[in-house]
């Protein structure tokens, strides 16, 4: 389960992590009542389980209670990449001299988890972890053993380290009391007064471990579930995960979807950098109703400018699938963005045969899965 920014907060500072003073508010009177009782300048910011908050104009600086009030009636309702803001979090602004980057997450390549740092907070960590991987310290960190923070953090200051490692130390007291499988701090801040603070936090926690914690159904209810998109495919058996990318992915099998993902990333080098939009996996069995389902999930995210359906049948036979994509497409009077389909195995000349009888404008099918990623990935390019 992804926690909130103000949810992530919270639990922070109950696990002694330095944080910044504010809470959450879900109206303008509430925005405003909250910056009055912080005083000063605020900074408030939709509460979202994306990223983009700022371009979307999500965060806004509010210098009087008046202007938090304003500030969350323009952003409460805001639609942030298909997520609707349903509450804002009101949080004292603070003056800052360093920005630095700092998560734990698990690793199960190598059984541990893993933590990193780099002293370059504040970005993208794909991209600096692309461009310059050198900036991102890394140390594995044994789940029964201690943080080594003093070679995570060795590129700071001696004076400042002094004061970031205990920080970093809490935050693995948070991943291991949480049952998390994340813990992220992007960024953590030194302020020119020489406080370290952990400004804007993600958690991500093991919904396996939920039994042993009592605070999981209240988090759950307080987040309003999870991801709308999500919650939307679960209630018909999918499983479904937000990316941030162009090209839809719909297949049968979590190996399949993980080995398309792989596919399109690499593919999507040669045109123009697009990647997965989602992990869509509709399942062994899946019935033409599931595949309509799935379709019509992927093609709801404006984000997608093609999707790829691929699927190898085995208990999925590919004539259902066809059909799915027949009904689909046949309701969805809409459409506009191109589908490329590959299938394979069970039914797989029943199931190519539906789809070259229905001969609609959008659907391509192509046999090969590296050939489909290709054109897949061109035509969102295109797009």
């Amino acid at each position: 389960m992804d926690l909130y920014e103000y949810q992530a907060r919270d639990i922070f500072e109950a696990h002694g992590v330095p944080v910044l003073r504010g809470t959450v508010a879900s109206s303008p009177a509430e925005a405003r009542a909250v910056a009055a009782e912080i005083g000063g300048p605020v900074v408030v910011k939709a509460q979202v389980k994306i990223g983009g908050r700022g371009k979307a104009g999500g965060i806004r600086v509010a210098e009087t209670p008046e202007d938090a009030y304003r500030a969350a009636e323009a952003i409460l309702g805001l639609d942030i990449r298909g997520h609707r803001a349903e509450k804002v979090m009101i949080v004292e602004c603070v003056d800052i001299d360093e920005e630095y980057y700092f998560s734990l997450l698990l690793d199960r390549t190598s059984r541990s988890y893993l933590a990193m740092f780099s002293v370059e907070g504040g970005v993208d960590i794909e991209h600096l972890a692309a461009d310059r991987p050198e900036a991102i310290a890394r140390v594995e960190v044994d789940p029964l053993g201690e943080l080594d923070a003093e070679t995570l953090v060795a590129a700071l200051p001696e004076d400042v380290r002094l004061k970031v490692i205990p920080v970093l130390r809490q935050l693995l007291d948070v991943y291991r009391a949480e049952d998390a499988t994340l813990v992220e701090v992007n960024p953590l801040v030194l302020t020119v007064g020489g406080d370290v603070l952990a400004l804007d936090g993600k958690i991500t926690l093991d919904d396996n471990a939920a039994f042993r914690l009592d605070n999981r159904a209240e988090l759950a209810d307080a987040a309003g579930h999870h991801d709308p998109v999500e919650k939307r495919a679960r209630e018909h058996g999918l499983k479904y995960v937000t990316l941030d990318g162009s090209v839809g992915i719909i297949g049968n099998g979590a190996g399949l979807v993980m080995s398309t993902l792989d596919v399109v990333t690499a593919a999507g080098e040669r045109h123009g950098g697009q990647r997965p939009a989602n992990f869509l996996d509709i399942g062994g069995g899946a019935s033409p109703e599931t595949m309509t389902a799935a379709l019509e999930i992927v093609l709801s995210d404006e984000q997608v400018r093609s999707v790829f359906v691929n699927v190898f049948g085995g208990i999925t036979s590919c004539d259902a699938v066809a059909t799915g994509i027949v009904e689909a497409l046949t309701r969805l009077d809409e459409a506009s963005r191109p589908i490329v389909v590959r299938l394979d195995g069970n039914s797989v000349e029943e199931g190519r045969a539906i789809l070259e009888d229905f001969d609609h404008p959008l659907v391509t099918v192509v046999a090969d899965m590296d050939e489909a990623a290709d054109l897949v990935t061109e035509l969102a390019g295109r797009n």
